[in-house]
């Protein structure tokens, strides 16, 4: 690993750390839900407080989801910083401008590409 890719692969650790521990988080708030959801009798299909608990299991499931997606999108840009492919892109060979790696460090295109997916 080149001196000069330590910064990016700090912060790429940063956050998948952060991704990882979101959806550690999200799980134990799922398993919760999903506990008191059987050991209680309500009705919360027709229940006219608020949300559902179907509701709020697909809403944890949807975000537990993402931070998983974001998981593995790091865990590619690690791999692609090792290879020495970090911030080519994948569809041009061009690279990628440094101000889109610092929105979305795990891009793999640059915004032409991107957009014409």
């Amino acid at each position: 690993m080149s001196r000069e890719n330590a910064p990016i692969r700090a912060a790429l650790l940063r956050l998948r750390q952060q991704a990882e521990a979101q959806a550690t988080a999200l799980d134990g708030d799922l398993r919760s839900l999903f506990e008191a959801s059987r050991s209680s009798n309500a009705d919360d299909e027709h229940d006219p407080e608020g949300s559902t608990i179907a509701f709020e299991r697909a809403q944890l499931t949807a975000v537990m989801d993402a931070a998983r997606r974001q998981i593995a999108e790091l865990d590619v840009a690690l791999q692609r910083l090792d290879a020495g492919t970090y911030g080519v892109c994948e569809g041009c060979g061009r690279p990628i401008p440094a101000e889109r790696l610092a929105v979305r460090p795990s891009a793999r295109t640059c915004v032409a590409c991107a957009d014409r997916r």
